[in-house]
């Protein structure tokens, strides 16, 4: 089980996100937008550099649903390959048929 902070602090990060997306977005438009004047792009970088920087999606962290472990994570699962493994054992992932010998 990974640590009860490092997931709050991703859980928080995926609030913040999720909060200023389009404050973001909007920004980052504006920022990359030829037809602007290069003092308005620059003005748009500084007010996006402004922003929180937890609220970046890339800051957001994949972690295992069950274990909250943020290494060897499947996509697909939302799970990391541990607990994937258990799970499997026990046969409760649908179309997982797991080989031992």
């Amino acid at each position: 089980m990974a640590k009860k902070s490092s997931i709050e602090t991703n859980k928080r990060r995926a609030k913040l996100a999720k909060a200023y997306a389009g404050r973001r977005e909007r920004l980052k438009a504006k920022a990359n937008d030829e037809a602007l004047t290069a003092e308005e792009r620059f003005e748009a970088r500084l007010k996006l550099a402004e922003l929180p920087r937890n609220s970046a999606a890339i800051r957001i962290r994949n972690r295992c649903e069950v274990s909250g472990r943020p290494r060897a994570f499947y996509r697909k699962l939302k799970l990391s390959r541990v607990a994937l493994r258990e799970l499997g054992s026990r046969g409760l992932i649908p179309g997982l048929v797991k080989s031992s010998w």
